[in-house]
Protein backbone atom coordinates (compact mmCIF):
# COMPACT_ATOMS: atom_id res chain seq x y z
CA UNK A 1 0.00 0.00 0.00
CA UNK A 2 1.55 3.16 -1.04
CA UNK A 3 0.49 6.74 -0.47
CA UNK A 4 0.76 9.19 -3.43
CA UNK A 5 0.21 12.39 -1.43
CA UNK A 6 2.07 13.58 1.93
CA UNK A 7 -0.32 16.15 2.58
CA UNK A 8 -2.32 16.02 5.92
CA UNK A 9 -5.43 14.35 4.72
CA UNK A 10 -8.79 13.61 6.54
CA UNK A 11 -7.68 9.69 6.11
CA UNK A 12 -4.51 10.47 7.46
CA UNK A 13 -5.99 12.03 10.38
CA UNK A 14 -8.74 9.27 10.66
CA UNK A 15 -5.82 6.77 10.09
CA UNK A 16 -4.17 8.41 13.51
CA UNK A 17 -6.87 9.05 15.51
CA UNK A 18 -7.75 5.03 14.99
CA UNK A 19 -4.38 4.00 16.00
CA UNK A 20 -4.59 6.43 19.24
CA UNK A 21 -7.69 6.08 20.44
CA UNK A 22 -7.21 2.69 22.25
CA UNK A 23 -4.68 3.99 24.33
CA UNK A 24 -6.38 6.97 25.45
CA UNK A 25 -9.58 5.24 26.28
CA UNK A 26 -7.40 2.45 27.91
CA UNK A 27 -7.61 1.58 31.89
CA UNK A 28 -4.60 4.17 31.92
CA UNK A 29 -6.43 6.71 30.59
CA UNK A 30 -6.15 8.96 34.08
CA UNK A 31 -2.35 8.41 33.75
CA UNK A 32 -1.93 9.58 30.48
CA UNK A 33 -4.17 12.14 30.58
CA UNK A 34 -2.46 13.26 33.93
CA UNK A 35 0.81 12.78 31.78
CA UNK A 36 -0.13 14.76 28.79
CA UNK A 37 -1.48 17.89 30.68
CA UNK A 38 1.94 18.13 32.41
CA UNK A 39 3.63 17.97 29.61
CA UNK A 40 1.22 21.04 28.08
CA UNK A 41 1.84 23.23 31.00
CA UNK A 42 5.56 22.63 30.90
CA UNK A 43 5.71 23.16 26.87
CA UNK A 44 3.63 26.59 27.97
CA UNK A 45 5.59 27.42 30.53
CA UNK A 46 8.74 27.20 28.19
CA UNK A 47 6.67 29.64 25.72
CA UNK A 48 6.24 32.20 28.42
CA UNK A 49 9.68 32.07 29.01
CA UNK A 50 10.60 32.66 25.54
CA UNK A 51 8.37 35.72 25.74
CA UNK A 52 10.04 37.11 28.70
CA UNK A 53 13.36 36.29 26.77
CA UNK A 54 12.33 38.53 23.88
CA UNK A 55 11.28 41.27 26.19
CA UNK A 56 14.75 40.91 27.35
CA UNK A 57 16.53 41.38 24.37
CA UNK A 58 14.98 45.28 24.27
CA UNK A 59 16.11 46.18 27.29
CA UNK A 60 19.89 44.69 27.57
CA UNK A 61 20.28 45.82 23.73
CA UNK A 62 18.68 49.05 24.86
CA UNK A 63 21.00 49.38 27.66
CA UNK A 64 23.76 48.61 25.40
CA UNK A 65 23.14 50.92 22.96
CA UNK A 66 22.71 54.10 25.38
CA UNK A 67 26.17 52.37 27.38
CA UNK A 68 23.95 51.91 30.54
CA UNK A 69 26.64 50.00 32.68
CA UNK A 70 24.56 49.51 35.80
CA UNK A 71 21.20 48.39 33.83
CA UNK A 72 23.37 46.26 31.18
CA UNK A 73 25.15 44.04 34.37
CA UNK A 74 21.04 43.85 36.13
CA UNK A 75 19.77 42.44 32.99
CA UNK A 76 22.60 39.80 32.60
CA UNK A 77 21.63 38.60 35.86
CA UNK A 78 18.13 38.65 34.97
CA UNK A 79 18.90 36.64 32.18
CA UNK A 80 20.44 34.09 34.54
CA UNK A 81 17.51 33.56 35.82
CA UNK A 82 15.46 33.26 32.84
CA UNK A 83 17.83 31.04 31.51
CA UNK A 84 17.85 28.70 34.24
CA UNK A 85 13.77 28.74 34.29
CA UNK A 86 14.06 27.96 30.89
CA UNK A 87 16.06 24.96 31.38
CA UNK A 88 14.43 23.67 34.20
CA UNK A 89 10.90 23.42 32.42
CA UNK A 90 12.14 21.96 28.67
CA UNK A 91 13.87 19.18 30.69
CA UNK A 92 11.53 18.23 32.93
CA UNK A 93 8.96 18.38 29.63
CA UNK A 94 11.70 16.49 27.83
CA UNK A 95 11.47 13.87 30.44
CA UNK A 96 7.92 13.75 31.45
CA UNK A 97 7.09 12.95 27.30
CA UNK A 98 9.96 10.80 27.43
CA UNK A 99 8.11 8.99 30.21
CA UNK A 100 4.17 9.38 28.31
CA UNK A 101 6.33 7.47 25.28
CA UNK A 102 7.20 4.82 27.56
CA UNK A 103 3.90 3.84 28.84
CA UNK A 104 1.87 4.24 25.58
CA UNK A 105 4.69 2.01 24.10
CA UNK A 106 4.21 -0.56 26.08
CA UNK A 107 0.93 -0.42 25.85
CA UNK A 108 0.34 -0.68 22.53
CA UNK A 109 2.84 -2.94 22.06
CA UNK A 110 1.29 -5.42 24.77
CA UNK A 111 -1.78 -4.83 22.53
CA UNK A 112 -0.10 -5.87 18.99
CA UNK A 113 1.16 -8.92 20.07
CA UNK A 114 -2.03 -9.75 21.90
CA UNK A 115 -4.06 -9.42 18.63
CA UNK A 116 -0.95 -10.86 16.34
CA UNK A 117 -1.14 -14.26 19.04
CA UNK A 118 -5.07 -14.13 19.29
CA UNK A 119 -6.93 -16.96 17.54
CA UNK A 120 -3.72 -18.50 15.88
CA UNK A 121 -3.64 -14.84 13.64
CA UNK A 122 0.63 -15.18 13.97
CA UNK A 123 -0.17 -18.76 11.19
CA UNK A 124 -2.58 -17.38 9.42
CA UNK A 125 -1.04 -14.30 8.58
CA UNK A 126 2.15 -16.37 7.46
CA UNK A 127 0.15 -19.03 5.59
CA UNK A 128 -2.68 -16.83 4.02
CA UNK A 129 -1.52 -13.43 4.30
CA UNK A 130 0.66 -12.78 1.30
CA UNK A 131 0.40 -9.02 1.24
CA UNK A 132 1.54 -8.75 4.94
CA UNK A 133 5.30 -8.46 5.50
CA UNK A 134 7.11 -8.23 8.17
CA UNK A 135 4.90 -8.38 11.49
CA UNK A 136 7.57 -8.50 13.86
CA UNK A 137 9.09 -5.25 12.21
CA UNK A 138 5.61 -3.92 13.00
CA UNK A 139 5.19 -4.35 16.67
CA UNK A 140 8.86 -3.69 17.54
CA UNK A 141 9.91 -0.80 15.32
CA UNK A 142 6.95 0.80 13.84
CA UNK A 143 4.87 0.47 17.13
CA UNK A 144 7.80 2.87 18.70
CA UNK A 145 7.95 4.83 15.97
CA UNK A 146 4.39 5.64 15.55
CA UNK A 147 3.99 6.87 19.67
CA UNK A 148 7.28 8.58 19.57
CA UNK A 149 6.77 10.80 16.32
CA UNK A 150 2.81 11.08 17.02
CA UNK A 151 3.48 12.80 20.51
CA UNK A 152 6.12 14.58 19.59
CA UNK A 153 4.25 16.76 16.39
CA UNK A 154 1.70 16.80 18.66
CA UNK A 155 3.51 18.79 21.36
CA UNK A 156 5.35 20.74 19.03
CA UNK A 157 2.16 21.94 17.09
CA UNK A 158 0.83 22.77 20.49
CA UNK A 159 4.35 24.55 21.35
CA UNK A 160 4.28 26.50 17.64
CA UNK A 161 0.52 27.40 17.75
CA UNK A 162 1.60 29.13 21.15
CA UNK A 163 4.45 30.68 20.15
CA UNK A 164 2.59 32.13 17.09
CA UNK A 165 0.14 33.67 19.43
CA UNK A 166 2.20 34.64 21.69
CA UNK A 167 4.97 36.51 19.21
CA UNK A 168 2.17 37.66 16.69
CA UNK A 169 0.67 40.46 19.35
CA UNK A 170 4.23 41.02 19.89
CA UNK A 171 5.05 41.44 16.29
CA UNK A 172 2.06 43.26 15.43
CA UNK A 173 3.13 46.29 18.31
CA UNK A 174 6.43 46.16 17.39
CA UNK A 175 6.53 46.59 13.35
CA UNK A 176 4.21 49.59 13.34
CA UNK A 177 2.65 50.41 10.03
CA UNK A 178 4.27 49.89 6.66
CA UNK A 179 3.41 53.33 4.43
CA UNK A 180 3.96 53.46 0.49
CA UNK A 181 2.41 55.16 -2.62
CA UNK A 182 0.48 53.54 -4.94
CA UNK A 183 -2.05 55.09 -7.71
CA UNK A 184 -1.54 58.53 -5.78
CA UNK A 185 -2.30 57.22 -2.93
CA UNK A 186 -0.42 56.41 0.34
CA UNK A 187 -1.29 53.23 1.48
CA UNK A 188 -0.67 51.52 5.11
CA UNK A 189 -0.07 48.31 6.50
CA UNK A 190 -0.74 47.59 9.65
CA UNK A 191 1.20 45.09 11.86
CA UNK A 192 3.45 44.82 8.37
CA UNK A 193 6.12 42.41 9.49
CA UNK A 194 3.45 39.90 10.89
CA UNK A 195 2.42 39.54 6.83
CA UNK A 196 5.67 39.27 5.96
CA UNK A 197 6.64 36.58 8.34
CA UNK A 198 2.79 34.55 6.93
CA UNK A 199 4.28 35.51 3.40
CA UNK A 200 7.80 34.00 3.61
CA UNK A 201 6.27 30.56 5.91
CA UNK A 202 3.68 29.47 3.29
CA UNK A 203 5.80 30.24 0.24
CA UNK A 204 8.67 27.77 2.36
CA UNK A 205 6.14 25.54 3.14
CA UNK A 206 4.22 25.08 -0.63
CA UNK A 207 8.21 24.90 -1.96
CA UNK A 208 9.18 22.23 0.32
CA UNK A 209 5.84 19.99 -0.13
CA UNK A 210 6.54 20.52 -3.61
CA UNK A 211 9.83 19.17 -3.75
CA UNK A 212 9.41 16.29 -1.27
CA UNK A 213 5.95 15.02 -1.58
CA UNK A 214 7.00 11.57 -3.08
CA UNK A 215 8.72 10.72 0.30
CA UNK A 216 6.42 9.23 1.76
CA UNK A 217 6.24 6.37 -0.31
CA UNK A 218 10.06 6.14 -0.67
CA UNK A 219 10.45 6.11 3.02
CA UNK A 220 7.39 3.37 3.15
CA UNK A 221 9.24 1.05 0.51
CA UNK A 222 12.80 1.43 2.34
CA UNK A 223 11.34 0.06 5.39
CA UNK A 224 10.09 -2.96 3.67
CA UNK A 225 13.22 -3.21 1.81
CA UNK A 226 15.37 -3.06 4.97
CA UNK A 227 13.18 -5.74 6.27
CA UNK A 228 13.19 -8.00 3.06
CA UNK A 229 16.71 -8.02 2.96
CA UNK A 230 17.57 -8.67 7.00
CA UNK A 231 14.95 -11.20 6.82
CA UNK A 232 16.55 -12.61 3.86
CA UNK A 233 19.95 -13.42 6.22
CA UNK A 234 18.03 -14.35 8.85
CA UNK A 235 16.59 -17.39 6.59
CA UNK A 236 19.60 -18.65 5.33
CA UNK A 237 20.83 -18.62 9.32
CA UNK A 238 17.98 -20.74 10.37
CA UNK A 239 18.83 -22.90 7.40
CA UNK A 240 22.69 -22.77 7.48
CA UNK A 241 23.06 -26.28 7.51
CA UNK A 242 20.88 -26.89 4.17
CA UNK A 243 22.51 -23.90 2.59
CA UNK A 244 25.83 -25.77 3.54
CA UNK A 245 24.99 -29.43 2.02
CA UNK A 246 23.47 -27.96 -1.29
CA UNK A 247 26.83 -25.22 -1.82
CA UNK A 248 23.96 -22.84 -2.14
CA UNK A 249 25.96 -19.37 -0.55
CA UNK A 250 26.52 -18.42 -4.45
CA UNK A 251 22.49 -18.43 -4.88
CA UNK A 252 21.86 -16.71 -1.28
CA UNK A 253 24.80 -14.91 -2.06
CA UNK A 254 22.87 -13.58 -5.11
CA UNK A 255 19.50 -12.71 -3.25
CA UNK A 256 21.19 -10.97 -0.79
CA UNK A 257 23.01 -9.13 -3.20
CA UNK A 258 19.92 -8.38 -5.74
CA UNK A 259 17.57 -7.65 -2.53
CA UNK A 260 20.35 -4.98 -1.17
CA UNK A 261 20.34 -3.36 -4.87
CA UNK A 262 16.88 -2.82 -4.31
CA UNK A 263 17.81 -0.86 -0.93
CA UNK A 264 20.07 0.91 -2.20
CA UNK A 265 18.44 2.08 -5.74
CA UNK A 266 15.48 3.29 -3.24
CA UNK A 267 17.52 5.25 -0.85
CA UNK A 268 19.31 6.41 -3.44
CA UNK A 269 16.12 8.07 -4.43
CA UNK A 270 15.40 9.21 -1.08
CA UNK A 271 19.14 10.93 -0.51
CA UNK A 272 18.10 12.53 -3.82
CA UNK A 273 14.89 13.80 -2.62
CA UNK A 274 16.54 14.91 0.68
CA UNK A 275 19.01 16.67 -1.37
CA UNK A 276 16.85 19.01 -2.44
CA UNK A 277 15.09 19.52 0.53
CA UNK A 278 18.67 20.21 2.20
CA UNK A 279 19.06 22.56 -0.72
CA UNK A 280 15.89 24.56 0.32
CA UNK A 281 15.57 24.36 3.96
CA UNK A 282 19.27 25.49 4.27
CA UNK A 283 18.68 28.24 2.41
CA UNK A 284 15.00 29.07 3.85
CA UNK A 285 16.47 29.02 7.14
CA UNK A 286 19.83 31.02 6.58
CA UNK A 287 18.00 33.48 4.57
CA UNK A 288 15.19 33.84 7.99
CA UNK A 289 18.12 34.80 10.34
CA UNK A 290 18.91 38.08 8.18
CA UNK A 291 15.06 38.60 6.75
CA UNK A 292 13.43 40.63 9.58
CA UNK A 293 16.68 42.73 9.63
CA UNK A 294 16.41 43.79 6.11
CA UNK A 295 12.56 44.52 6.70
CA UNK A 296 12.91 46.37 9.69
CA UNK A 297 15.89 48.42 9.74
CA UNK A 298 14.89 51.17 7.64
CA UNK A 299 12.55 52.08 10.54
CA UNK A 300 15.31 51.53 12.62
CA UNK A 301 17.60 54.49 9.95
CA UNK A 302 15.04 56.35 10.94
CA UNK A 303 15.23 56.40 14.56
CA UNK A 304 11.68 55.10 14.70
CA UNK A 305 13.07 51.99 16.78
CA UNK A 306 16.05 51.34 19.10
CA UNK A 307 18.42 48.86 19.06
CA UNK A 308 17.01 46.77 21.39
CA UNK A 309 13.77 47.31 19.46
CA UNK A 310 15.57 45.90 16.70
CA UNK A 311 16.76 43.46 18.07
CA UNK A 312 13.24 42.46 19.84
CA UNK A 313 11.07 43.04 16.33
CA UNK A 314 13.96 40.54 14.89
CA UNK A 315 13.69 37.78 17.23
CA UNK A 316 10.30 37.83 17.32
CA UNK A 317 9.97 37.40 13.87
CA UNK A 318 11.77 34.60 13.90
CA UNK A 319 9.46 33.08 16.52
CA UNK A 320 6.93 33.69 14.64
CA UNK A 321 8.16 32.66 11.10
CA UNK A 322 9.79 29.39 12.83
CA UNK A 323 6.26 28.52 13.88
CA UNK A 324 4.24 29.10 10.62
CA UNK A 325 7.50 27.17 9.33
CA UNK A 326 6.94 24.28 11.65
CA UNK A 327 5.58 22.28 9.06
CA UNK A 328 8.58 23.36 7.00
CA UNK A 329 11.59 22.09 9.50
CA UNK A 330 9.46 18.64 10.16
CA UNK A 331 8.54 17.70 6.65
CA UNK A 332 11.24 15.18 6.36
CA UNK A 333 10.36 13.69 9.65
CA UNK A 334 6.62 13.77 8.87
CA UNK A 335 7.07 12.35 5.56
CA UNK A 336 8.52 9.26 7.60
CA UNK A 337 5.68 9.42 10.59
CA UNK A 338 3.17 9.35 7.29
CA UNK A 339 4.64 5.70 6.02
CA UNK A 340 4.82 4.25 9.43
CA UNK A 341 1.01 5.32 10.23
CA UNK A 342 0.49 3.55 7.06
CA UNK A 343 2.08 0.67 7.34
CA UNK A 344 0.23 0.23 11.15
CA UNK A 345 -2.70 0.77 9.72
CA UNK A 346 -2.33 -1.54 6.93
CA UNK A 347 -1.08 -4.62 9.30
CA UNK A 348 -3.70 -3.72 11.62
CA UNK A 349 -6.30 -4.31 8.51
CA UNK A 350 -4.56 -7.66 7.41
CA UNK A 351 -4.64 -9.01 11.16
CA UNK A 352 -8.25 -8.52 11.06
CA UNK A 353 -8.65 -10.01 7.75
CA UNK A 354 -6.98 -13.04 8.45
CA UNK A 355 -9.48 -12.93 11.91
CA UNK A 356 -12.22 -12.71 9.92
CA UNK A 357 -11.44 -15.77 6.98
CA UNK A 358 -10.82 -17.66 10.34
CA UNK A 359 -14.38 -16.94 12.07
CA UNK A 360 -15.57 -17.56 8.62
CA UNK A 361 -14.67 -21.11 8.74
CA UNK A 362 -17.85 -23.55 8.78
CA UNK A 363 -16.12 -25.81 11.09
CA UNK A 364 -18.43 -26.65 13.77
CA UNK A 365 -16.33 -28.60 16.31
CA UNK A 366 -18.59 -29.61 19.25
CA UNK A 367 -18.38 -32.45 22.25
CA UNK A 368 -19.06 -35.95 21.56
CA UNK A 369 -22.21 -37.48 22.63
CA UNK A 370 -20.09 -40.41 23.21
CA UNK A 371 -16.36 -41.36 24.12
CA UNK A 372 -15.51 -41.50 20.31
CA UNK A 373 -14.23 -38.74 17.76
CA UNK A 374 -16.69 -37.91 15.39
CA UNK A 375 -16.22 -36.56 11.58
CA UNK A 376 -19.14 -35.63 10.07
CA UNK A 377 -19.63 -34.11 6.18
CA UNK A 378 -16.07 -32.91 6.01
CA UNK A 379 -15.23 -30.73 3.65
CA UNK A 380 -11.69 -29.43 3.14
CA UNK A 381 -10.43 -26.17 0.49
CA UNK A 382 -7.38 -24.40 -0.57
CA UNK A 383 -7.34 -20.78 -0.62
CA UNK A 384 -8.75 -20.82 -4.02
CA UNK A 385 -11.57 -22.97 -3.08
CA UNK A 386 -10.84 -25.67 -5.04
CA UNK A 387 -11.57 -28.28 -2.88
CA UNK A 388 -9.18 -31.31 -2.28
CA UNK A 389 -11.54 -33.54 0.35
CA UNK A 390 -14.97 -33.85 0.15
CA UNK A 391 -17.32 -35.96 1.87
CA UNK A 392 -15.54 -37.35 4.94
CA UNK A 393 -17.59 -39.25 7.93
CA UNK A 394 -15.74 -41.07 10.81
CA UNK A 395 -16.29 -42.19 14.22
CA UNK A 396 -12.98 -43.42 15.62
CA UNK A 397 -13.34 -44.83 18.69
CA UNK A 398 -10.74 -44.46 21.72
CA UNK A 399 -8.06 -46.83 21.79
CA UNK A 400 -8.04 -47.72 17.99
CA UNK A 401 -5.13 -45.64 16.46
CA UNK A 402 -5.35 -44.45 12.75
CA UNK A 403 -2.57 -43.91 10.44
CA UNK A 404 -3.52 -41.32 7.27
CA UNK A 405 -1.73 -42.23 4.30
CA UNK A 406 -2.40 -40.41 0.53
CA UNK A 407 -0.05 -39.05 -1.92
CA UNK A 408 1.61 -35.64 -1.56
CA UNK A 409 -0.37 -32.96 -1.64
CA UNK A 410 -3.79 -35.22 -1.20
CA UNK A 411 -4.57 -33.23 2.16
CA UNK A 412 -3.01 -35.10 5.16
CA UNK A 413 -1.55 -32.34 6.70
CA UNK A 414 -4.17 -29.75 5.84
CA UNK A 415 -6.88 -32.46 7.27
CA UNK A 416 -4.92 -32.43 10.51
CA UNK A 417 -4.71 -28.46 10.26
CA UNK A 418 -8.96 -28.76 9.66
CA UNK A 419 -9.13 -31.02 13.28
CA UNK A 420 -6.92 -28.32 14.93
CA UNK A 421 -9.00 -25.38 14.03
CA UNK A 422 -5.95 -24.06 12.05
CA UNK A 423 -7.21 -24.42 8.68
CA UNK A 424 -10.16 -21.76 7.81
CA UNK A 425 -11.36 -23.22 4.70
CA UNK A 426 -13.55 -26.09 5.63
CA UNK A 427 -16.58 -27.18 6.38
CA UNK A 428 -18.71 -29.72 8.28
CA UNK A 429 -18.37 -30.86 12.45
CA UNK A 430 -15.70 -32.56 14.63
CA UNK A 431 -16.79 -33.80 18.09
CA UNK A 432 -14.57 -34.75 20.53
CA UNK A 433 -15.72 -36.51 24.03
CA UNK A 434 -16.21 -33.71 26.23
CA UNK A 435 -12.65 -33.11 28.43
CA UNK A 436 -10.16 -34.54 26.05
CA UNK A 437 -6.80 -32.97 26.13
CA UNK A 438 -5.58 -33.06 22.44
CA UNK A 439 -2.29 -33.16 21.76
CA UNK A 440 -0.80 -32.06 18.02
CA UNK A 441 3.03 -32.58 16.58
CA UNK A 442 3.95 -31.24 13.74
CA UNK A 443 7.39 -32.93 11.97
CA UNK A 444 9.62 -30.07 13.31
CA UNK A 445 8.90 -29.84 16.70
CA UNK A 446 9.10 -26.14 17.94
CA UNK A 447 12.27 -25.71 20.22
CA UNK A 448 12.23 -21.95 22.07
CA UNK A 449 14.67 -20.44 23.14
CA UNK A 450 15.57 -20.46 27.01
CA UNK A 451 16.80 -23.49 28.86
CA UNK A 452 16.45 -27.01 27.77
CA UNK A 453 14.14 -27.67 30.17
CA UNK A 454 11.55 -24.96 29.08
CA UNK A 455 11.99 -26.63 25.62
CA UNK A 456 11.11 -29.87 26.86
CA UNK A 457 7.90 -28.28 29.02
CA UNK A 458 7.17 -25.85 26.50
CA UNK A 459 4.34 -25.05 26.27
CA UNK A 460 5.05 -24.69 30.16
CA UNK A 461 1.43 -25.50 31.37
CA UNK A 462 3.16 -28.58 33.50
CA UNK A 463 6.00 -28.53 35.68
CA UNK A 464 7.95 -31.73 36.48
CA UNK A 465 11.42 -32.50 38.85
CA UNK A 466 14.22 -32.84 37.00
CA UNK A 467 14.58 -35.98 38.05
CA UNK A 468 11.39 -36.79 36.60
CA UNK A 469 12.35 -35.22 33.38
CA UNK A 470 15.67 -37.09 33.22
CA UNK A 471 13.53 -40.31 33.45
CA UNK A 472 11.71 -38.93 30.28
CA UNK A 473 14.80 -38.21 28.34
CA UNK A 474 16.04 -41.96 28.72
CA UNK A 475 13.00 -43.59 28.19
CA UNK A 476 13.33 -41.59 24.34
CA UNK A 477 16.55 -42.60 24.15
CA UNK A 478 18.26 -39.20 24.15
CA UNK A 479 19.70 -39.53 28.00
CA UNK A 480 22.97 -38.27 27.30
CA UNK A 481 21.21 -34.46 26.76
CA UNK A 482 19.90 -34.67 30.63
CA UNK A 483 23.27 -32.15 31.51
CA UNK A 484 21.88 -29.74 29.50
CA UNK A 485 18.84 -29.10 31.32
CA UNK A 486 19.48 -25.88 33.03
CA UNK A 487 22.00 -24.59 30.00
CA UNK A 488 20.57 -21.72 27.48
CA UNK A 489 20.53 -22.26 23.83
CA UNK A 490 19.00 -21.81 20.51
CA UNK A 491 18.27 -25.64 20.49
CA UNK A 492 16.49 -25.90 17.13
CA UNK A 493 19.86 -25.72 15.41
CA UNK A 494 21.75 -27.28 18.37
CA UNK A 495 19.73 -30.77 17.71
CA UNK A 496 19.44 -32.90 14.84
CA UNK A 497 15.67 -33.23 13.64
CA UNK A 498 15.91 -36.67 15.07
CA UNK A 499 16.53 -35.54 18.23
CA UNK A 500 14.24 -33.20 17.92
CA UNK A 501 11.69 -35.50 17.23
CA UNK A 502 12.64 -37.49 20.22
CA UNK A 503 12.11 -34.54 22.48
CA UNK A 504 8.64 -34.22 21.03
CA UNK A 505 7.80 -37.43 22.39
CA UNK A 506 9.12 -36.66 25.76
CA UNK A 507 6.46 -34.04 25.50
CA UNK A 508 3.98 -36.53 24.63
CA UNK A 509 5.16 -38.45 28.22
CA UNK A 510 4.88 -35.51 30.11
CA UNK A 511 1.34 -33.95 28.91
CA UNK A 512 -0.34 -37.75 28.78
CA UNK A 513 -2.82 -36.56 26.03
CA UNK A 514 -6.38 -38.11 25.24
CA UNK A 515 -6.04 -37.66 21.64
CA UNK A 516 -2.56 -37.60 20.00
CA UNK A 517 -2.26 -36.21 16.30
CA UNK A 518 1.19 -36.54 14.87
CA UNK A 519 2.17 -35.62 11.51
CA UNK A 520 4.97 -37.09 10.26
CA UNK A 521 6.50 -37.01 13.87
CA UNK A 522 8.78 -40.05 13.03
CA UNK A 523 10.21 -39.04 9.66
CA UNK A 524 13.74 -38.01 11.06
CA UNK A 525 13.77 -41.43 13.12
CA UNK A 526 15.68 -45.06 11.63
CA UNK A 527 12.44 -47.52 11.42
CA UNK A 528 13.83 -49.06 14.89
CA UNK A 529 13.91 -46.33 17.18
CA UNK A 530 10.67 -45.34 15.37
CA UNK A 531 9.25 -48.71 16.41
CA UNK A 532 10.55 -47.97 20.18
CA UNK A 533 8.84 -44.18 20.06
CA UNK A 534 5.71 -45.77 19.20
CA UNK A 535 6.05 -49.00 21.66
CA UNK A 536 6.75 -46.64 24.79
CA UNK A 537 3.27 -44.89 24.26
CA UNK A 538 1.41 -47.69 23.93
CA UNK A 539 3.23 -48.88 27.13
CA UNK A 540 3.20 -45.50 29.33
CA UNK A 541 0.07 -44.24 27.78
CA UNK A 542 -2.06 -47.13 26.57
CA UNK A 543 -5.06 -45.51 26.88
CA UNK A 544 -4.10 -42.40 24.11
CA UNK A 545 -5.48 -42.59 20.45
CA UNK A 546 -2.92 -42.03 18.18
CA UNK A 547 -3.58 -40.39 14.88
CA UNK A 548 -0.68 -40.67 12.73
CA UNK A 549 0.08 -38.73 9.25
CA UNK A 550 2.82 -40.80 7.17
CA UNK A 551 3.81 -42.38 4.35
CA UNK A 552 6.18 -45.79 5.74
CA UNK A 553 4.53 -49.65 5.64
CA UNK A 554 6.51 -49.99 9.06
CA UNK A 555 3.64 -47.71 10.87
CA UNK A 556 0.76 -49.90 9.99
CA UNK A 557 2.07 -52.17 12.77
CA UNK A 558 1.01 -49.32 15.42
CA UNK A 559 -2.53 -48.34 14.14
CA UNK A 560 -5.75 -50.49 13.85
CA UNK A 561 -7.53 -48.39 11.39
CA UNK A 562 -5.70 -46.26 7.86
CA UNK A 563 -7.50 -43.82 6.51
CA UNK A 564 -6.42 -43.67 2.31
CA UNK A 565 -6.27 -39.94 0.67
CA UNK A 566 -7.27 -40.37 -3.40
CA UNK A 567 -5.63 -37.28 -4.56
CA UNK A 568 -7.25 -37.15 -7.81
CA UNK A 569 -11.22 -38.27 -6.67
CA UNK A 570 -10.93 -35.70 -3.43
CA UNK A 571 -12.35 -38.54 -1.31
CA UNK A 572 -11.41 -40.74 1.11
CA UNK A 573 -11.18 -44.59 2.10
CA UNK A 574 -11.19 -46.24 5.36
CA UNK A 575 -9.77 -49.81 6.32
CA UNK A 576 -8.52 -52.35 8.80
CA UNK A 577 -4.29 -52.06 8.88
CA UNK A 578 -2.95 -55.14 7.72
CA UNK A 579 -1.41 -56.21 10.70
CA UNK A 580 -4.66 -55.47 13.13
CA UNK A 581 -5.75 -58.14 15.08
CA UNK A 582 -8.85 -56.75 16.59
CA UNK A 583 -10.53 -54.12 14.86
CA UNK A 584 -13.79 -52.56 15.50
CA UNK A 585 -16.39 -50.62 12.51
CA UNK A 586 -15.61 -47.52 11.69
CA UNK A 587 -18.81 -45.78 10.09
CA UNK A 588 -17.14 -43.89 7.02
Amino acid sequence: MYVKRTNVTPNLLKQVWHLTRSYWRSEEKKKAYLLLAAILLLTLGVVFMLVLLNEWNNAFYTALQDYQTEEIFHQLKRFTVLAFIYIILAVYAYYLQQVLILHWRRWLTGRYIDAWLQNKTYYRLQMFGKDMDNPDQRISEDVNLFVTDTLGFFVGIIKAVCTLLSFVVILWQLSGPFSFQLLGRTWQVPGYMVWVAVAYAVVGTWLTHRVGHKLVALNFLQQRREADFRFSMMRMRENAESVAFYHGEEQEGRVFKNRFTLLLENFWKIVLKQKQLVWLNSGYSQIAIIFPFVVAIPRFLRRELTLGGLMQVATAFGRVQDALSYFVDMYTSLAAWQAVVERLTSFEAHMELVQAAGSASQLVQGSSPDAALHIKDLEVDLPNGQPILQGLNLTLEPGKNLLIQGLSGSGKSTLLRCLAGLWPFVKGETDLPPGSTVMFIPQRPYLPLGTLRDAILYPGTRDLPDAHLRQVLAECQIGYLAKHLLEEGDWAHVFSLGEQQRLAFARILIYQPAWLFMDESTSALDEETEARMYQLLAEKLPHTTVISVGHRSSLLQFHQLVLHLDKNKKEATLQAAPAAQDCRTAEF
